[in-house]
């Protein structure tokens, strides 16, 4: 059986509220305050999609029982989009990090260069050869 997709646009503001347990007026609300932005049919019509009804509900834990304002979940929920920005991102390099040991060296004009491995730097590479491999592991620093 398919998964549904969460950020697909079908609830009405009506269903939507009363999947979060709040008035359509207080979605409005937060749509015009940014905090949760439903898409818009081509008639201007909200729809919103599960992933919003899960943010709405967790604004209204935020609010009403952390007691933290809206310019506060404003800013969480933005730190929150953006740390898993950047999770994504790590993601997608993390296969582009070599797991072994690199070698930098110096450029001519002072900018660090990696050098291949299994290559020799050449002489306009640089003078200064630097062998990194990685900080220790916890393990490993409170081994010694």
């Amino acid at each position: 059986m398919e998964q549904p997709d969460v950020d697909e646009p079908v609830f009405l503001i009506s269903a939507a509220a009363e999947l979060a347990g709040m008035h359509a007026q207080t979605l409005r609300q937060y749509d015009r305050l940014g905090l949760v932005v439903p898409r818009r049919r081509p008639g201007g019509g909200r729809r919103y999609s599960l992933r919003d009804v899960a943010t709405l509900r967790e604004v209204q834990r935020m609010s009403q029982d952390e007691g933290i304002n809206l310019a506060g979940i404003a800013r969480i929920l933005s730190l929150t989009k953006r740390v898993t920005q950047l999770e994504h991102e790590v993601e997608r390099l993390r296969p582009r990090a070599d797991v072994g040991s690199r070698i930098f060296t110096t450029g001519p004009t002072g900018n660090v260069v990696i050098v291949e491995r299994g290559r020799r730097a050449r002489r306009d590479e640089g003078r200064a050869i630097v062998l990194w491999a990685g900080l220790p592991s916890e393990d490993e620093q409170t081994d010694g």
